[in-house]
């Protein structure tokens, strides 16, 4: 049940934008709850490298005074990806377009980061 509801976020997530090409929920420990993601991309993979970031990402926050991290962006020449908290211990990761519009699909990845965190 709740991975159909996960999966039904996910799919309406994917809907809002031709920019996002994939997305996933993940545990803080790297454990993929759903995933959109194309065949080329590793779930085992995905989850491990959202968790690691995930937590560098909390220590240099911390460390560097700048408060509880509410998300990690990383930029490629070939994209960017975008993790979010969604919750005390679960994360949504998102991987967009190169000429993606990032203001519109943080607006989109905060809501349904506000979702997931109601069922989790």
């Amino acid at each position: 049940m709740r991975e159909e509801m996960l999966r039904s976020i996910l799919s309406e997530l994917n809907g809002t934008s031709a920019d996002i090409e994939a997305s996933a929920v993940i545990s803080t420990d790297g454990l993929i709850m759903s995933a959109m993601l194309p065949s080329t991309m590793d779930e085992d993979r995905v989850g491990a490298m959202a968790a690691a970031m995930l937590s560098l990402g909390d220590r240099t926050a911390h460390e560097l005074g700048r408060g509880e991290l509410e998300q990690v962006l990383i930029k490629g020449d070939k994209g960017y990806v975008l993790l979010t908290h969604a919750g005390p211990d679960t994360v949504v990761s998102v991987v967009a377009k190169p000429t993606a519009k990032l203001g519109l699909i943080f607006l989109d990845v905060k809501r349904a980061a506000a979702s997931i965190s109601k069922i989790m």
